[in-house]
């Protein structure tokens, strides 16, 4: 559905958009992070200096933009990205929150972690090397994660004399593979990170193309920050009880709403147990309101009187989730040790933790050839495989191609405390081929 400039203009005013970088190593993710921030205006004087400073002290004439995001002295020392490293930046149209991940097949979990909340994602591909595995693992990645726009960055183009015909074949080979994986929407665009082509003005080198730069599709693709019309869910973080002469009876329960909006005399449920009740009262900011959405932190009155505590979920009678102990997902790996079958974990859904075994990997997602492997026992770090967890208590789970909020988890080491994998509950991509696969292959069909 087509939209008004000027209406597109008025949201995009006030909307952020998380997005993520991705792709192999030496492809130019943070060159292309430091450009986009060097000719946005967002950095300050004292961050270009050091940044100067510390590219002089390694015989670089030019100031090396890839350091405005490689913070960590080993990621300068060996000019490759390791940690995830998050920036904040504005511009007249947006603000975003950007996290540059790292491309190394060693922190695939580290990917998860800067995607898992982006609206969109940009994969680097270098014009010279094409779409190779590890462009292919990043857009599995993006597809398991549902991030609903992925921008195609074919970088170094000044390598390849900016010609046309390179770009249009690493295009449509990308563009069909992300499509077969289910990524709903794919922009490619010809830059060069080094020299500024189609970063954030357009290129006098490449008038062969005519879409939008890099800034200028992250200022107006569409992001739709209205979660009012997703399924309704409030997780329960505290009870507020106050017994005090001024609120003798008040019992309110205290949250953040993870998705839809919630409003005074509606029915809701309450999760696990299944008993209903009415909304009496919402409280925004100690303030009665009639109705309150995502993502608000509010207080809600229920007309009566009913066990709930902490990690007990109210949803609409009408559309409450289904509960089970038994969660079927698709899982990636980011501990050091190993997830083995029979293992005993944690299970940690919105405020809720319950304690649960591994109780099947029916398979694990091969990386480099993006194949399956059928019960391989275990996942190692930075492995993404299927699991099925049997929890102590019923979860009120939604499938993550439904909500992303309400559809995670994380799997925790009971032991330290350590997170183990984190997870996508339901089916993994969202690929028609899924649909016609066997029993054994289920999920996994490439």
């Amino acid at each position: 559905m087509s939209t008004s400039t000027e209406q597109f203009a008025d949201v995009s005013a006030t909307t952020l958009l998380r997005f993520a970088t991705a792709g192999s190593v030496d492809d130019g993710k943070s060159t292309l992070v430091g450009r986009l921030l060097h000719d946005s205006k967002s950095v300050l004087t004292d961050q270009l200096e050091a940044v100067e400073h510390a590219s002089r002290s390694r015989g670089q004439e030019a100031p090396d933009l890839a350091l405005l995001t490689d913070g960590l002295r080993a990621e300068r020392e060996q000019g490759i990205t390791i940690d995830v490293a998050y920036r904040y930046f504005a511009t007249a149209r947006r603000r975003f929150i950007l996290a540059d991940t790292p491309g190394h097949v060693q922190y695939t979990r580290n990917m998860v972690t800067g995607a898992s909340t982006a609206e969109l994602a940009v994969v680097l591909v270098d014009a010279r090397n094409g779409v190779v595995e590890q462009t292919r693992r990043h857009a599995a990645v993006a597809a398991l994660l549902r991030v609903p726009h992925v921008v195609l960055a074919v970088n170094k183009m000044d390598l390849v004399d900016y010609a046309e015909p390179v770009f249009a074949a690493i295009a449509e080979e990308f563009t069909a593979y992300a499509s077969e994986l289910g990524v709903p929407e794919i922009t490619a665009i010809p830059i060069s990170a080094l020299a500024g082509d189609n970063v954030v003005e357009p290129s006098a080198n490449m008038d062969w193309y005519g879409g939008p730069t890099v800034l200028e599709h992250l200022e107006t693709v569409p992001v739709s920050h209205d979660l009012t019309s997703c399924h309704a869910r409030f997780p329960v973080q505290y009870v507020i009880r106050p017994q005090t002469a001024e609120h003798p009876d008040y019992r309110g329960y205290a949250g953040q709403i993870a998705a839809g909006a919630f409003r005074v005399g509606e029915q809701v449920t309450v999760l696990p147990s299944g008993k209903t009740s009415t909304i009496s009262a919402i409280d925004a900011l100690g303030e009665p309101v009639d109705i309150a959405w995502a993502p608000q932190s509010v207080t809600i009155r229920l007309a009566d009187d009913i066990d709930i505590s902490r990690g007990d979920l109210l949803a609409p009678v009408a559309d409450a989730p289904a509960t089970s102990q038994d969660v079927e997902a698709t899982v990636c790996h980011v501990a050091d040790r190993p997830l083995t079958v029979g293992q005993r974990v944690l299970l940690k859904h919105t405020t809720r933790t319950v304690k649960a075994i591994v109780k099947e990997i029916p398979s694990r997602l091969t990386l480099d050839d993006l194949s399956q492997h059928p019960e391989p026992g275990r996942l190692v770090a930075n492995d993404i495989g299927r699991v099925k967890v049997r929890t102590a208590e019923p979860l009120a789970l939604d499938a993550y191609a439904d909500s992303r909020r309400t559809g995670s988890f994380l799997l925790i080491d009971p032991a330290d405390g350590t997170t183990l994998a984190a997870g996508m509950a339901g089916e993994s991509f969202a690929t028609a081929k899924a649909a016609a696969t066997t029993d054994d292959e289920e999920g996994w069909d490439f």
